[in-house]
Order: C-alpha cells, then structure tokens, then sequence
C-alpha cells in the first residue's frame, strides 16, 4: 500500500520594523553646490518574509516626515512646510509592497506604492538581503536588508523652488525586523 507524501511547506514569517536600528537617509541637490542629506524614522511597519520563497513575502510600513532630520532645525522646519513634504497635512509616508522579486540569493527588487503628500506612485526598491540570525543576547531573531530607490520629487506634488533644488531624491534603507512571538497574536500584522 502507497501512502502519499505530504511535504510541508514552511509559511511565511512575520516580523515588526525595529524603529530604532531602522533608518531612511535622503539626499538631493542644492544649487549644484552640494548633495546634502537627510535622514527619517520609520513610525511603525511589519514585514512578512519567506526565506525560501521571496514572492510569498510583503511588507507594508510608514515612515513620520515630522522626524526629519537635516542638521539644522530652521532648515528641518523648512522643508516640513506645505511647499515641500507637508508634513502638517498629512505627517505620515506610507508603502506598501505588491510583490517581491527574488534575483539571486542575496538581491531583489520589492515593487509597492508609496503614498507621499496624498498623492500615490509605484516604486521599486532593489535591496540586499543582508541576515537573518540571532542578535548577540539571542533574544530576537533579527531580519536585515540595505536597500535604495530614486524618486521624482514632482510626482508628489513638491514643485517648489525648481533652479535650486534638484529633481531626483537619492534613497538608501537600512531597515532591521524583528521576528514576531508566535505564541501572541498581534493586530498590526496580517
């Protein structure tokens, strides 16, 4: 008698954005003269991650303007303001993925829709699968990843001063999760 195989498949793991070892970094450019950067806290996000199978995995995550970080306070305030990132009007940025590409054991693109300013754009993100491991104690099973995209700053409706400030926004990702507790449900995360 032939029994059939049952093979299991391993789910999808979720995982909540660690806010602190979490960081999004800009630059743009200013007169030419320079590419001066700014930096982001990401409020809150999870990540669902199939290490075997990376079109399983999604992620969804916002990211609060009013944390920015350019070195300056009058120039943090600047750019808080209506004519560039709003950040009275709606303080959050927000992704979501769609679907996530796997090019070889390490890279791959995850494509979403990021919501900026109210106004919605798809953007691709190629990233690095840095580790996923044990942190030092063993008390967090830790995902890392390093990632960048480009945008166009007119695609979120920041028109303002365009001989001075220039078009395309540098971004660079260095997003750390932790592996959530299996044994508590959490509302956050699908």
């Amino acid at each position: 008698m032939a029994a059939p195989w049952v093979v299991a498949q391993a789910a999808p793991v979720t995982y909540r954005y660690d806010t602190t070892h979490s960081q999004i970094v800009f630059s743009i450019d200013h007169n030419g003269f320079s590419r001066p950067f700014g930096r982001l806290h990401i409020a809150q996000g999870w990540l669902r991650f199939d290490q075997d199978d990376w079109s399983q995995s999604a992620t969804e995550l916002d990211i609060d303007l009013a944390s920015l970080d350019m070195g300056d306070a009058d120039w943090n305030a600047a750019v808080l303001k209506p004519a560039y990132l709003d950040a009275g009007k709606a303080r959050y940025a927000h992704f979501a993925s769609t679907s996530v590409e796997r090019k070889d054991d390490t890279h791959g693109v995850v494509h979403g829709n990021l919501t900026l300013r109210g106004l919605t754009h798809t953007l691709d993100i190629p990233f690095t699968f840095n580790r996923l491991g044990t942190t030092i104690y063993g008390m967090h099973t830790v995902a890392g990843f390093s990632g960048t995209a480009m945008l166009q700053r007119e695609d979120y409706g920041i028109t303002a001063t365009p001989n001075s400030i220039g078009h395309s926004v540098s971004v660079w990702l260095e997003l750390e999760a932790i592996q959530e507790d299996t044994h508590r449900s959490n509302k956050e995360s699908p």
